[in-house]
């Protein structure tokens, strides 16, 4: 059995009513373990391969401080086994959010149909990416949108694990209540470790039906050591 068949194996079985009923209730789900150890080294040991279109220095940018670079078509086998074995389990999810706040939009099964939506609006290029921080490194609270079609969730895998290899560097998720102050949500999830959460918005309900509620992301204060993380996103970007 190859280390792809494991990871797909890994996935088609992880408890996928429970994973989406957390993902649908707080628009944000950890998955334990989902990466192996040999995933996670793999991916770090190419940081400086040729895999990748474009690098980003996020001081430069003003979105942290920090790096991270984009991969190229054709992607590494493992980025394209998680972005289609995960896919399918989750598009239900987004189809219900849809349904629950009144939008005219419905997700295709698979992520290859969902590739092809990307593709027809002109967004071809690949957003799967690798980032790397070091001592005090940071990331600024954003939403990784890249066009007018996206998929409503996305998924980033930690890479190093939390206070051996790294201290600080935690993942935070704000939600920006309406008429309300922004609550913070603050996880520290383990090397392999799989995040699911809301691109852009969920629905909550409240007395009169579901309302939006606007989420966004961000990664706080490296305080030493080196983190890594991987970032998959379902949809393709215009540049």
């Amino acid at each position: 059995m190859t280390s792809e068949q494991t990871l797909k194996d890994r996935i088609k079985n992880l408890n996928w009513d429970q994973i989406n009923q957390t993902l649908h209730n707080k628009g944000f789900a950890i998955v334990k373990q989902v990466l192996s150890e040999r995933d996670c080294d793999t991916l770090i040991s190419n940081y400086d391969a040729d895999e990748y279109r474009k690098t980003v220095n996020m001081e430069r940018h003003r979105f942290g401080y920090g790096e991270y670079k984009y991969y190229k078509y054709p992607l590494p086998s493992v980025i394209t086994d998680l972005r289609e074995t995960v896919y399918p389990h989750i598009t239900p999810v987004a189809n219900k959010w849809m349904q629950e706040l009144g939008i005219n939009k419905q997700f295709p099964d698979t992520h290859e149909e969902m590739k092809q939506l990307s593709h027809e609006a002109g967004q071809t290029k690949p957003t799967a990416l690798i980032l790397q921080y070091t001592e005090g490194g940071f990331n600024t609270l954003h939403q990784d949108l890249y066009g007018e079609v996206y998929f409503p969730i996305q998924m980033v895998f930690m890479l190093d694990q939390h206070n051996r290899d790294y201290t600080g560097g935690e993942f935070v998720i704000i939600e920006q209540v309406p008429r309300a102050q922004s609550k913070a949500n603050v996880l520290t999830p383990g090397m392999g470790d799989m995040i699911l959460f809301t691109t852009n918005f969920r629905p909550v309900k409240g007395a009169k039906g579901y309302y939006r509620v606007n989420m966004k992301h961000g990664v706080s204060s490296v305080h030493s050591g080196k983190r890594h993380s991987l970032g998959i996103i379902f949809h393709d970007a215009l540049s």
